[in-house]
């Protein structure tokens, strides 16, 4: 097996705006499932992909990345919004179309 070595920024070096822009976790496994499955969003909360890594691999993950977990109302707000998206949402205008 090849001998991989983690990358991470070093800090003291001049950030990105990339860098510097928030980037969030939401868990969505049990604390003792062997995997961690987790939503990792940059910037935005409501937009994320889903990810999959060994519970070791997640914490460096997250040091790494300097992430900053979800609030409970942050993680309403995309439920509703994936909601939205899922099932669809009356408006205005579809009442002016019956």
């Amino acid at each position: 097996m090849a001998d991989l070595k983690l990358h991470t920024r070093n800090d003291s070096e001049d950030r990105s705006g990339f860098d510097r822009m928030t980037k969030y976790v939401r868990v969505r496994s049990a604390k003792d499932s062997r995997f961690v499955e987790f939503d990792f969003a940059i910037g935005d909360p409501a937009l994320f992909v889903e990810l999959i890594m060994p519970q070791g691999a997640f914490e460096h993950f997250c040091k790494a990345n300097q992430v900053v977990f979800m609030t409970q109302a942050q993680q309403t707000s995309v439920d509703a919004e994936m909601e939205k998206w899922r099932y669809g949402e009356e408006t205005l205008m579809a009442h002016n179309h019956r």
